[in-house]
């Protein structure tokens, strides 16, 4: 007998690549268990079940850096007792932080790609469900979007929960209405932009001498690259990123004030036409704003 969960949760989480940098992905997680009937003619008991696989998923993998450590481009070590260096080397784009154990995941591979996260799921939930589960399936898929659409990385460091990790993301769908009418033109526009993007805040940012990184950033600059520093309930917070694949906003970036942003940057745009920004956050949420 096999049970299945469409949707059960969505990853919202970021991963470092040799080619892009850091990436925001959103990823939806679909499972199938299979197992005998017990004495209630049930495989499980499916609604704890349910709850058990998303809270080892949300605690594991979501909201977090996902580091490929068996990259040559990466060096990963520890900092001080709980925290982590980690350094992407990409010539005059590496990346590169310190910050909490908790604001990694970190997998045994050279990439991340849908296939490794899978796998490394399968390890996070090996040998914590029911004995009678027999057989357990996972899927990660992407959102369908009809549009154009975005990856981008940031932190939120007023959060009381896991957004406060200064690289976590989102693949978001953008929708621009003018006069009523989608704009595809403008859309694409801003997913053009937002591609692959680290979206900081200023009163975030700080010069690189300021913070804390390991000898793998001894060659950055402040002309090439920003920093960003930040206390939250979950520790300190460091990130030197390049100031190609960044943009510096002067507010938080939570996805009310994103959509406003975006609202702001377009309006000349569109002058003497109503404008109404749809800005995702991840799948199925965001915010609206209209000028």
């Amino acid at each position: 007998m096999k049970l299945f969960v469409r949707d059960l949760t969505v990853i919202d989480a970021s991963f470092l690549c040799e080619k892009r940098g850091m990436v925001g992905e959103s990823w939806i997680l679909d499972v199938v268990m299979s197992g005998e009937l017990n004495e209630m003619s049930m495989v499980l008991d499916f609604s704890r079940v349910k709850k058990q696989i998303k809270q080892l998923v949300d605690e594991y993998v979501d909201h977090r850096l996902i580091v490929p450590t068996q990259s040559s481009r990466i060096h990963v070590a520890e900092s001080k007792p709980g925290y982590a260096t980690v350094d992407l080397m990409r010539n005059d784009k590496s990346i590169h932080l310190n910050c909490p154990d908790q604001a990694y995941c970190f997998i045994e591979d050279d990439t991340v790609t849908i296939e490794s996260v899978t796998q490394h799921l399968y390890q996070v939930l090996d040998g914590k469900l029911p004995e009678n589960v027999q057989g357990l399936e996972l899927k990660l898929r992407h959102e369908t979007i009809d549009g154009a659409f975005y990856h981008y990385t940031h932190g939120l460091k007023k959060h009381d929960g896991n957004c406060q990790r200064i690289a976590h993301g989102h693949r978001s769908p953008v929708e621009l209405f003018v006069d009523g009418e989608r704009d595809a033109e403008l859309e694409q526009q801003w997913a053009e932009r937002w591609q692959d993007i680290y979206l900081g805040s200023r009163e975030d940012e700080v010069a690189l001498s300021e913070l804390n990184l390991s000898e793998h950033a001894a060659s950055i600059s402040d002309l090439s690259h920003y920093g960003f520093r930040y206390t939250a309930p979950q520790g300190e917070f460091e990130l030197a990123i390049a100031r190609s694949e960044t943009e510096v906003l002067n507010t938080d970036t939570t996805v009310e004030l994103l959509a406003h942003y975006i609202a702001d940057q377009v309006s000349p745009q569109v002058t003497g036409k109503s404008l109404e920004v749809v800005a995702y956050e991840g799948v199925g949420k965001g915010a609206m704003a209209s000028k």
